[in-house]
């Protein structure tokens, strides 16, 4: 049953590993995307009043279409989510390797503060 136990840990922590760290590369590529695309859009230099202009604008365009476009809002939002389907690869495998660490030193330090048979009643 301990070796059961163990091997179910040691596939739960790989698979966390592997789909932390591939959503985190697919996550980072799009992040290094959106930060081309955000540096050409905003061709005046950062800090000015001309991108706080540029951001605020937008906003107005962004509330304009919410209230007035509503499946325009609804296509925009959606292809926003569907930019960050990484994030959830990233949860998940956080998700796995949390839970397999904490069985790893849950089980390691009961064992060491608990030995077997010192505890039992006569």
């Amino acid at each position: 049953m301990a070796k059961r136990q163990t091997t179910s840990n040691s596939f739960y922590a790989l698979a966390g590993a592997l789909l932390f760290s591939f959503g985190l590369a697919l996550l980072s590529a799009n992040v290094k995307e959106l930060a081309v695309q955000a540096s050409t859009s905003l061709s005046s230099p950062p800090g000015s009043l001309g991108a706080t202009i540029e951001l605020a604008l937008a906003g107005l365009r962004t509330v304009q279409t919410y209230f007035f476009d509503q499946s325009t809002f609804q296509a925009g939002l959606d292809t926003i989510l569907l930019s960050l389907w990484p994030l959830i690869l990233v949860i998940i495998g956080a998700i796995l390797l949390h839970g397999a660490i904490d069985n790893r030193f849950t089980n390691t330090r009961l064992a060491r503060n608990f030995p077997s048979g010192e505890y039992e009643s006569d």
